[in-house]
């Protein structure tokens, strides 16, 4: 606990300092437990990394560290991935480890791979149980990135074939936490021959990654 709290005022004082996160160009998985697979879609990272630093000009490492969520190494990274099918279980020690990194100027981002939604509605309660997620309108500024969408979210797979939806967690005004609902960005990520999706849904899929990578980066 002494060592977690000695980690956090560093951070607060690197964060203050302009020397943590400003320049950092960097992207990790998220490690959670409960049975859940956090390490779905393992080529989903790599390629939105790929057609990131090819096409909106970042330079991150072209494959992703692995974070557990009470790991102070989270601070390190000014992104976080999130995914899976079943289960989230979050202890209160994890809990608060992402509460402060998400309030530090992290920003994490959770794509429901197909089944996530109510566990993790649950365990969101226990990282911050005073906030809501709220639904994104089509006008807001991550849909008009250096990619547009206007009529926002885009649907990449069927799933349960309801509207895709994206919520956020803020802050005094900030989106710190990103969920993308019956949409599977990551699944469109994924390289051609693992879902077969034409070329035209991987690359909507792809472009609104680079627009959330994007918005993380600058905000």
């Amino acid at each position: 606990m002494i060592k977690n709290i000695k980690f956090i005022l560093l951070f607060y004082t690197f964060l203050c300092s302009g020397t943590l996160f400003v320049n950092a160009q960097e992207i990790a998985v998220l490690k959670y437990n409960g049975g859940g697979d956090w390490y779905a879609n393992p080529t989903a990272l790599p390629n939105l990394i790929a057609f990131c630093n090819t096409n909106i000009n970042t330079n991150i490492e072209a494959t992703p560290a692995n974070v557990a969520v009470n790991s102070t190494d989270l601070f390190l990274y000014p992104f976080l991935h999130m995914t899976g099918h079943g289960n989230i279980y979050f202890s209160d020690e994890d809990a608060q480890n992402l509460r402060n990194y998400l309030l530090s100027g992290g920003f994490l981002h959770i794509d429901d791979n197909y089944g996530m939604e109510p566990f993790l509605k649950k365990e969101l309660k226990k990282v911050f149980p005073d906030k809501e997620l709220i639904e994104l309108p089509s006008t807001h500024p991550i849909f008009n990135q250096t990619y547009k969408f206007p009529n926002g979210l885009p649907k990449i797979h069927e799933h349960d074939g309801k509207r895709p939806q994206a919520f956020g967690i803020f802050h005094n005004g900030r989106l710190l936490l990103l969920f993308t609902y019956e949409s599977d960005l990551g699944d469109g990520w994924e390289s051609p021959g693992v879902h077969n999706d034409p070329e035209e849904v991987r690359i909507k899929a792809l472009q609104m990654g680079a627009n959330i990578i994007e918005y993380a980066f600058e905000n």
